[in-house]
């Protein structure tokens, strides 16, 4: 029977009424009591490191629960986190980058409604994730949720309110679980030793465009921040109003040592910079490109890659990790 190990950190999914609000209070312990099955499948262990909002997640957070999976890598076949829904994403993308070519399953999941309800889809979101840690074929950083396994450098939360809150961006999930049976749609397998994270940079920034933004902002983070992402509009490129003022303020970025990454806003198909005039100055610059990567694993592999020492960055930032990144 194989050993799993329990990570919960709050969220939803242990949340009971408080003061008329819901705030998580239920124990790591508690949780598996409302999903007594999950006991036939293995053998666990519950660790509760925090009890957070997920918005009150941060990589600091994350990090922590990528060291914890070190100290205990030997010891355990797989491992399931417990998250909130509202950083899940952000989690999954970290820990995809923490923790890369693991053997050994990472399965984030957490719920839209509180497990201590009787009829919501916490407690199959649970059982589902156990299944999925309990395969032999499992391994890698996965969401679990709503039925599918979503990889952690693919998965975004697209609706705030529905049981089918993640979406797999530009990239078909990996597997679906029916009534406790894995549907394998992708054969995934890893390849050298597993390889954790030693430190980690939250120094990073995103700055989304609107229309007639002023550049002044890029020009306050200068020597502020290590990496800069800047979300533009459609395939990407940078605004120049015939005054040339956001280039010159990206060089200000550059000039002070920051990582300059160009993404869109565009929720799908990603960026090409080589398609408009407007995207020839961000070439010109040497601006890192995003391409089809999510806003999520852009931030988490920044965080990675500048807590990587006497590396490159731009070489870390675009070899794909996790197919993070397709085209």
């Amino acid at each position: 029977m194989k050993s799993i190990l329990l990570i919960a950190t709050g969220g939803t999914i242990a949340s009971k009424p408080k003061d008329g609000r819901l705030a998580p209070s239920i124990t790591s312990e508690e949780l598996i009591s409302y999903v007594p099955e999950i006991k036939d499948l293995c053998e666990i262990t519950t660790t509760e490191p925090y009890s957070k909002d997920s918005t009150n997640m941060d990589y600091g957070d994350w990090f922590g629960i990528a060291k914890l999976i070190e100290k205990n890598y030997g010891k355990f076949d797989g491992f399931v986190i417990t998250h909130g829904t509202d950083t899940m994403a952000y989690c999954a993308a970290a820990l995809s980058y923490f923790v890369q070519n693991n053997s050994k399953p990472i399965v984030v999941t957490g719920s839209q409604k509180s497990i201590y309800l009787r009829d919501t889809d916490a407690r199959q979101n649970l059982l589902d994730a156990f299944v999925y840690a309990c395969d032999d074929r499992s391994c890698g950083c996965h969401v679990v949720f709503g039925g599918d396994v979503i990889l952690g450098t693919r998965a975004k939360k697209t609706r705030s309110k529905s049981y089918n809150a993640f979406s797999s961006m530009d990239y078909p999930p990996v597997a679906r679980i029916v009534d406790g049976r894995i549907i394998r749609f992708i054969k995934e397998k890893t390849e050298g030793d597993t390889a954790f994270s030693s430190e980690i940079d939250m120094s990073v920034a995103v700055i989304k465009l609107i229309p007639g933004e002023s550049p002044d902002i890029l020009n306050f983070l200068a020597g502020k921040c290590r990496a800069v992402v800047i979300e533009s509009f459609g395939v990407g490129g940078i605004p120049y109003y015939e005054t040339g003022q956001f280039e010159t303020a990206i060089k200000n970025l550059l000039d002070a040592g920051a990582y300059v990454i160009m993404t869109t806003q565009v929720m799908h198909e990603g960026s090409d910079l080589g398609v408009y005039q407007v995207g020839e100055a961000s070439q010109r610059l040497g601006l890192i490109e995003a391409r089809d990567m999510t806003l999520e694993a852009i931030v988490a592999k920044c965080v990675w890659a500048l807590g990587v020492k006497d590396s490159d960055f731009r070489t870390l930032f675009t070899t794909p990790v996790g197919q993070d990144i397709i085209y």
